[in-house]
């Protein structure tokens, strides 16, 4: 282990989302999600990050037409301090009838237990679109359910689905995020009927749940996909939807009826079934 390490904090004004999409996208190591940024940490310096950084926040800023503020703050610090302290810094959390811990947390007795250790933005249950598709899935995921877990990222709904008996597909269109969705299984001794990577398009399944937790624009394109796997009564859960979006993505889903909408800050998690009329 080398002497120092470099931490970057990072704050954005807005398009949480579109960063974290791309930071998954660029960086080799995993980075923690902020409530206003991220914090990326590497043995190496992380310059060219910043530049990256700045040169999305100015693409997207011309695609847009708006004003994006993006603060980078690059520190040296002692590796000696890093374990205790990233380690302290996540803290267990209880999502309705789970309760989310890393591996150096004990297990709750009374709860249905995840186990996650942190790597991946949107996968520790802290964001509010995980923590609200984790409440929808503890309602409306009963025995024997067949769901699908569309864009799983670290695998914790497909995993929450799975604790809860329930028969789950899981795919991501990243391979890194399946291959952590396939360890992350392994961690709570459940496992995927299938993993793949690639879209939801390649299932040959229907399924009684199908959940997105994705961004809004994605939940637009892939609406045609996502209606196909799904069996004629079943639920759609779509989340990642930033509530100024809410409207544009319902206009895709107009044959269906809004059986609850979850909400958490500015993020809108949308239950949805078919309109049978």
């Amino acid at each position: 282990m080398q002497e120092h390490y470099f931490e970057l904090a990072v704050q954005v004004s807005s398009h949480h989302s579109l960063f974290s999409d791309f930071l998954a996208d660029t960086l080799p190591v995993g980075f923690e999600e902020t409530d206003n940024g991220f914090i990326i940490r590497s043995e190496d310096e992380l310059d060219t990050i910043v530049w990256g950084l700045e040169q999305f926040a100015e693409a997207l800023q011309k695609a847009l037409n708006q004003n994006i503020e993006l603060e980078c703050k690059q520190t040296k610090l002692k590796n000696s301090d890093w374990v205790e302290v990233y380690q302290k810094s996540i803290q267990p959390l209880q999502i309705d009838k789970f309760y989310i811990h890393p591996t150096w947390d004990e297990p709750s007795e009374d709860l249905i237990n995840i186990v996650i250790d942190p790597a991946l933005a949107f996968g520790t249950g802290h964001h509010p679109t995980t923590a609200s598709s984790l409440r929808a899935i503890a309602k409306y995921v009963n025995q024997d359910d067949k769901v699908l877990d569309v864009g799983c990222g670290s695998g914790i709904l497909g995993v929450g689905a799975l604790k809860l008996g329930a028969i789950v597909d899981a795919c991501d269109t990243d391979i890194v995020s399946v291959e952590n969705s396939e360890q992350n299984a392994k961690l709570n001794e459940v496992e995927f009927e299938n993993l793949w990577e690639g879209s939801c398009s390649l299932s040959k399944s229907s399924y009684n749940i199908v959940v997105a937790n994705i961004v809004a624009d994605v939940l637009t394109f892939i609406a045609n996909d996502l209606k196909s796997v799904l069996k004629e009564d079943g639920i759609l859960v779509l989340s990642g939807i930033l509530d100024k979006y809410e409207e544009k993505v319902l206009k895709f889903y107009k044959d269906f009826e809004i059986q609850e909408r979850i909400t958490q800050d500015e993020w809108v998690t949308l239950v949805l079934k078919k309109d049978k009329q």
